[in-house]
């Protein structure tokens, strides 16, 4: 199974549910549309919430790298909620976990926008 992605708005902020995979391909590309076209909207505070990945390869990675620098050079903010202990794992062990602002509870999540 690839990624399902569900983009809903909490105020000025756009919530992402994804669930799946973020892999090479199908999974990775459909990630990256999503993102870009929710930029591309004008939406440009964007919380990614993670709870239902259940896995993540370097293309992945890379596409939430590339997610933050693109949304940052717009004068936007990318943020993670709900990241999986496997996710997390890999966040850290690539270094990226100092990167990402990354939270456990949407309501305050939503709120550090402000």
């Amino acid at each position: 199974m690839s990624v399902k992605l569900t983009s809903r708005q909490v105020g000025d902020v756009t919530v992402v549910d994804a669930a799946g995979r973020i892999t090479l391909g199908e999974g990775a590309s459909s990630f990256r549309d999503t993102i870009r076209d929710l930029a591309a909207s004008g939406h440009k505070k964007l919380l990614l919430n993670l709870a239902e990945i259940s896995y993540i390869d370097s293309s992945g990675i890379g596409e939430l790298v590339s997610a933050f620098t693109s949304l940052a050079n717009q004068g936007g903010v990318v943020k993670l909620l709900n990241l999986t202990k496997r996710v997390q794992d890999l966040l850290q062990i690539t270094k990226l976990y100092t990167v990402f602002e990354v939270h456990n509870d949407e309501a305050k999540a939503v709120q550090s926008f402000q």
